[in-house]
C-alpha cells in the first residue's frame, strides 16, 4: 500500500542543504511523481537502516559513523530530487 504524500514528506528538513518544498511538491505532481514517491519511500527505509546501524556495538565506531552518514546522505539526495530524470 502506498503511503500518502504528507507521510512521505514528513521528515526533518533542517539538515538538508538544498531542500525546496515547492520543488518537491512539483516533482510529486509532475511526470516523474511515481518515481519520486518511490525515492521518498526508499529514503525512509534508509533512515531506518541508519538508525539501526547507529545502535550497533559489534563494529568499529569510525566505520559505523561513515556508513550511517552515507545512508543519511543518500536519503537526503533522494528527497531533494537529485536522482530524478
Amino acid at each position: 500500500m502506498q503511503r500518502p504524500d504528507e507521510e512521505l514528506l514528513d521528515f526533518d528538513t533542517g539538515e538538508l542543504e538544498d531542500w525546496d518544498e515547492e520543488r518537491a511538491r512539483a516533482a510529486l505532481d509532475g511526470e516523474h511523481g511515481t518515481l519520486y514517491r518511490n525515492h521518498l519511500d526508499i529514503a525512509l527505509h534508509l533512515d531506518q537502516r541508519a538508525e539501526a546501524e547507529s545502535r550497533r556495538t559489534d563494529t568499529d565506531a569510525r566505520y559505523k559513523a561513515g556508513f550511517t552518514q552515507a545512508l543519511r546522505d543518500t536519503a537526503a539526495f533522494l528527497r531533494q530530487t537529485y536522482y530524478l530524470p
